[in-house]
This record gives C-alpha cells, sequence and structure tokens, in this order.
C-alpha cells in the first residue's frame, strides 16, 4: 500500500521541524515546504545573527532539518499575498481605529490556506502544521479542538479556517506538551539555546507595531485630541492608529492619576480616556466563521475567548441575525476592542467565532 502524502509546512522553527520528525515516523511521504512571507535571509553575506533574527522564516534551518529527515524541501514566495492579506489589513485596522489579529488573518488568508491549495494542485493527501492544536468529527462535523497543552494552545488563531480544509489537516504537535517538542528539538540536534519562541508580530519583531505603522503608513501620524469621559480636552496624541483600548503606557498625559485609552473614535479623530480599567459585559460579533451548523438558532452558553493570552470565559450568545451575534459575558471583560477576534468553546471544541464589532457602555 502507498504511503499517505503530506506537505508540510515549515517555518525553520521548532515545533514545525519536530512536526516534520514525527510525521516521518509516522510513516508518511513528507514534502516540506518554506512560504516566504517576509523578507529573505541572505546567505550569501556573512552575519552574526542568531537564527530568530533573520526574519519570520528560518530558511536554513528547515533546508538542514528536512536534508537530516530526508525529506523534499522547497521555498516558496509568498511575500505579495502576505502583503495584501496580513499586512495591508493589519495597516487598515489600526488606522480606521480597530486592533487586528495578524496571525488570525494569515493562517486564513497565507499560510494553511496555500498550504491546502498546493496541496490539492500537486495531490497530496494532506497538508500539515506545527501548530499546536488537535482535530477530530466526534461531533457529526469536523473540528478543531484545544491541544493536549493547553499553555501552548494556538486553536484561538486557527478558528478561521473553512471547514472544508479540516478533513485535509494534520496537526502532529496537538497531542504532545511543549517540553516533549524541546526533547524531540535536541534529539535532532538542533540549536535550541538560538530558537527562544518570539511573542512578537512576525513582521514587526524588530521593534513595536507603532515604529513599523508610522514607517509603512507615514500619514497615520495625525494629530487629535484627548478627551475625558465628559469631553474635556486633556492633550494630544499623534494619530489613533498609535493607541488600543486598555493602553496605559505612552499617553503623554499628566494629571495625577493613571488614565487609560477607553475608545477610539476614528471619525472625530478622537480618544477618549479615564481612570479605570473599562470593563464590558456585551460585544457584538460578526464576520462569522462557524463549525457547528446549529450554532446560530438559538441562545445558548458557551466560553468565549477575546484574546490569545486570556482564558475562555462564560457568555450567553444570541443570533441577532444570519451574520451577527450578540455576546453577553457572565463576568465583565477588560478592554475589548472592535477588531479583535472572539472565539467561541464548548470544552475543548471551537464551535467557531468571530470579529467584534461593537460593545456597549459599562
Amino acid at each position: 500500500m502507498a504511503r499517505k502524502s503530506v506537505l508540510l509546512g515549515m517555518s525553520g522553527g521548532v515545533d514545525s521541524s519536530v512536526a516534520a520528525a514525527l510525521l516521518v515516523r509516522q510513516g508518511y511521504d513528507v514534502h516540506g515546504v518554506t512560504l516566504q512571507v517576509w523578507e529573505h535571509e541572505d546567505e550569501s553575506v556573512a552575519t552574526s545573527k542568531k537564527w530568530q533574527e533573520r526574519g519570520c522564516c528560518k530558511v536554513g534551518i528547515a533546508r538542514h532539518v528536512a536534508n537530516t529527515l530526508g525529506i523534499s524541501h522547497e521555498v516558496i514566495d509568498a511575500q505579495h499575498t502576505f502583503r495584501h492579506a496580513v499586512i495591508d489589513d493589519f495597516i487598515q485596522g489600526y488606522t480606521t481605529g480597530t486592533t487586528p489579529n495578524p496571525c488570525v488573518r494569515c493562517n486564513e488568508r497565507v499560510k494553511i490556506h496555500s498550504l491546502i491549495e498546493l496541496a490539492t494542485q500537486r495531490s497530496f493527501d494532506y497538508a500539515a502544521t506545527g501548530h499546536y492544536a488537535r482535530l477530530h468529527d466526534q461531533r457529526g462535523f469536523p473540528v478543531i479542538s484545544r491541544s493536549a497543552d493547553l499553555r501552548k494552545d494556538q486553536t484561538y488563531f486557527l478558528y478561521r479556517l473553512r471547514s472544508e480544509w479540516l478533513p485535509r489537516l494534520r496537526f502532529p504537535l496537538g497531542g504532545l506538551e511543549k517540553t516533549a517538542v524541546w526533547k524531540e528539538a535536541e534529539a535532532m540536534g538542533l540549536p535550541v539555546d538560538e530558537l527562544k519562541e518570539s511573542q512578537e508580530i512576525c513582521f514587526v519583531s524588530h521593534g513595536d507595531y507603532r515604529t513599523f505603522i508610522e514607517k509603512e503608513a507615514p500619514d497615520a501620524k495625525r494629530h487629535g485630541v484627548f478627551v475625558d469621559q465628559d469631553g474635556r480636552q486633556l492633550g494630544e496624541h499623534d494619530g489613533i492608529a498609535f493607541y488600543t483600548p486598555g493602553q496605559r503606557r505612552g499617553l503623554g498625559i499628566a494629571v495625577g492619576h493613571r488614565l487609560y485609552v477607553h475608545h477610539v473614535h476614528p471619525a472625530t479623530n478622537t480618544i477618549v480616556v479615564g481612570r479605570d480599567e473599562l470593563l464590558h459585559s456585551q460585544c457584538t460579533v460578526g464576520d462569522l466563521n462557524m463549525f457547528a451548523p446549529n450554532f446560530l438558532r438559538d441562545s445558548t452558553n458557551v466560553h468565549v475567548k477575546v484574546r490569545y493570552a486570556t482564558p475562555p470565559t462564560l457568555a450567553t450568545v444570541t443570533p441577532i441575525n444570519s451574520s451577527n451575534l450578540d455576546v453577553q459575558f457572565h463576568q465583565p471583560q477588560r478592554a475589548l476592542s472592535p477588531g479583535q477576534s472572539a472565539v467561541f468553546y464548548d470544552g475543548d471544541d471551537v464551535l467557531g467565532g468571530g470579529i467584534i464589532q461593537s460593545f456597549s457602555a459599562p
């Protein structure tokens, strides 16, 4: 019987490298592909930079791992797609007063999307990545489920994948703890001391997102005013693109006490600040991508995750129409922002999710 074939996305990081080793061990015919989504490495120029400082995709390590495992490997230029689908979306979001998540969009529009398309074109049985997530269809429809290592779970970034993709996907690390992955990497001889994980957005890893936006969209630096909740002017800001709800640092307002960003108003180019961190009990979620076919029929209690780094929280979700949901949190949530993703869970299973459109006053 012929071995099942799998097209594996290889960034050159620890996770995708170990995923390659596991797939080979499981008997798959593995072909590695590195999607070059950002800056290229110039391998002809000597550098003292460590691997993680050479752009988001460590092509040299990916190629080394492929050679070590005896699998094929190629690099595909995806920079144009990434620029249009992720970076332009990122800049447009911040310059219009929302808080986009580029990792969510990248998986949906670039990385996994591209892998599935390539796998289909080249007649591979599956596509795979090194994400921490699991897949099953025990509910009668394909489901993404949280990984065994809940601290590393990445389902929040995967909720926008298309349902029809899920049977074609493999996530080899979904059942492993991160400690086991590091041990596998060490056994493969990878430079684990240089492959520390970054929490930064790949294309702004050498500075903060404000510096990136100022460089890429100079017009975003359009001064406006800070106002308090009563409309009194407190100072001048640099442009709405550089502030997000909940932000405290970098406001440059001296009033004798801490201030937090409450609202960003693009129409008037104003930012509302207040003394307390703003808590919200309700939000409206649109731009939906649902796996559960009956989710939009009735009001139901589910757990909702509004940031990658925060745990899911219980909420009552009610359909407004076929495109929007009303979410009532049982415990108020801090600093919600339009543009953030809200992902719905039943236990470990992802039911779907969407983009926060608006929220009510506390």
